[in-house]
């Protein structure tokens, strides 16, 4: 008896671990079908194709002078450094001293490893071994108008790689305006300093 009894008990666990599988295989389908749902939703994909319009194409071309937001740029001054395709003179913006302190921040953050913080072209990476840029105290970049220095941080020149992915339109506009005064600080006339520093460069000569 304990025998048969063993075997009913066996054929019956058998009975439900297999009834439980068949359950379980007969449901699979609809969790597969959900998921193949959420991973191709009833949408069109980039480039893909469409046979509702004539060229098939789902992605639509842009319509002509369609200019993405934040990019008309009609002040030439402020994004491109120039006027009637002439470099300028001039700000597009009166500089403060924020402005200054602004681009002297901007300055030490992504000019000063090559030209280093006095603008001499002995930064960081010069004394690892690269090529030094020419010295921002040079007569010539000294005479050369704003707007030069504004379209090179913009676009590069020669080894220096282009920043206007980089650094936005006005921070170009605040580096510029720290350059000026560094040039300005290494090239002051006597005359114009403050009579303390005139004495003191007197008794130096002496």
């Amino acid at each position: 008896m304990t025998g048969n009894r063993s075997l009913i008990l066996n054929g019956r666990m058998k009975r439900n671990v297999l009834s439980k599988a068949l359950l379980v295989l007969a449901l699979a389908p609809l969790a597969f079908g959900c998921r193949q749902d959420m991973h191709d939703q009833p949408r069109f994909e980039p480039l893909e194709a469409n046979p509702f319009f004539t060229d098939d194409r789902a992605s639509r071309p842009l319509l002509p002078g369609t200019i993405p937001r934040g990019h008309l740029k009609l002040d030439t001054h402020l994004y491109f450094g120039k006027v009637d395709g002439a470099l300028v003179t001039t700000f597009p913006f009166p500089v403060t001293e924020a402005v200054l302190k602004r681009g002297r921040e901007r300055y030490d953050i992504y000019c000063s490893p090559c030209h280093g913080y006095l603008g001499y072209g002995d930064g960081m990476i010069v004394k690892r071994g690269f090529k030094a840029p020419p010295s921002l105290h040079s007569e010539r970049l000294r005479n050369e108008p704003v707007g030069h220095l504004y379209d090179v941080i913009t676009n590069g020149l020669g080894a220096m790689y282009d920043y206007a992915d980089r650094i936005k339109p006005r921070d170009r506009w605040a580096i510029v305006a720290y350059i000026k005064t560094l040039q300005f600080s290494q090239h002051v006339p006597f005359e114009e300093l403050p009579e303390e520093n005139r004495q003191r460069l007197v008794e130096e000569v002496e």
